[in-house]
């Protein structure tokens, strides 16, 4: 046998055919009307899902692709014909011949209504998708009169011995909770908050199964806690910020941006965002890179990367810091 037709031992010939992945199977489609406009979509997609294709922006605030949906908001809902409620679009499937409508008086009437509330009780100032919605339907939550404060945190780094939660309507002096800064990584502010779920699925099954954080309380006590309310530092946290990545309102915030905004110096019209890959292991995380005045401000991760889905590690998501220590 010549050395030419000698097999290379450093790649392994396998005995028989090569496995091949079988093809996806056929998924059956279902046919609904959506504002009047007929369309196709597979069988199990949400009504949000089949919106989007038809190009209708539906909006949400719980929702995030790559979390499963809580139907906490109901800002996503719309009109089903013959449904006696509105339905949450981002996880009711669709049905053959439904007619929905998304942009009715009273899909608006509902939306605006949640608007309202969730803007007369948190800090809205961090969240522009936010803002955009109530310019959208016209949102005016002043109508409801002075703000009302948000539920205490429950930690007992966030209260007084022997304090307990002030009822709906006390004074906001008597349930004001500073921005808690308690690590140099990100910092919490709970008068954002408006316990959207967003920050514990990203906690648990969904990203990180660390289940550090739930949501503890009932009506206007409900709030984001830790196990037992300890301290964050005292908790199962890991800092891997995947909570950060998914808040909508800015509750949860790089310490990075926070001490920018207290400056008054964080301006992200002049920001660039560069995706570049985690040079930290061989996983290869997609990292979008966020630079103003040529220094990195924050990380995060796209939501349609096959790798992290928007997730990332301690490291991918706070492990940049030292290149901006030139010196």
């Amino acid at each position: 046998m010549t050395g030419e037709s000698a097999p290379d031992l450093k790649i392994p010939v396998p005995r028989g055919p090569v496995p091949v992945a079988p093809p996806p199977r056929p998924r059956n489609t279902v046919e609904l009307t959506i504002d009047g406009r007929s369309v196709a979509v597979p069988e199990g997609a949400t009504l949000l899902e089949a919106a989007r294709q038809l190009g209708i922006d539906t909006p949400t605030l719980c929702y995030l692709e790559n979390l499963t949906p809580v139907n906490v908001c109901r800002i996503c809902v719309v009109e089903v014909e013959n449904s006696r409620t509105l339905v949450p679009a981002c996880s009711r499937k669709v049905e053959p011949g439904m007619v929905v409508k998304t942009d009715s008086e009273r899909v608006r009437l509902s939306r605006r209504m949640v608007l309202e509330l969730l803007a007369s009780s948190v800090d809205v100032s961090t969240a522009p998708q936010f803002q955009d919605y109530m310019a959208r339907y016209g949102a005016t939550p002043e109508r409801f009169g002075p703000p009302a404060p948000p539920a205490a945190a429950g930690e007992r780094d966030a209260a007084r011995p022997g304090h307990h939660h002030a009822p709906h309507g006390a004074d906001a002096a008597t349930v004001h909770q500073p921005v808690k800064v308690d690590n140099d990584l990100y910092v919490r502010d709970y008068s954002k908050c408006i316990v959207c779920y967003k920050c514990v699925e990203a906690c648990g099954t969904d990203a990180q199964n660390t289940f550090a954080i739930a949501v503890a309380g009932r009506g206007f006590d409900a709030r984001i806690s830790t196990e037992f309310d300890v301290p964050l530092t005292d908790s199962a946290c890991v800092y891997c910020g995947n909570c950060i990545g998914v808040c909508p309102t800015g509750a949860l915030m790089f310490k990075s941006e926070h001490d920018m905004r207290q400056a008054g110096t964080w301006d992200e019209t002049r920001q660039t965002a560069t995706d570049t890959i985690c040079a930290y292991c061989g996983v290869g995380c997609t990292l979008t890179v966020h630079v103003q005045d040529e220094k990195i401000v924050k990380v995060t991760s796209p939501l349609d990367h096959d790798v992290t889905h928007g997730h990332l590690c301690i490291k991918g998501r706070f492990g940049w810091e030292f290149v901006n220590q030139r010196e």
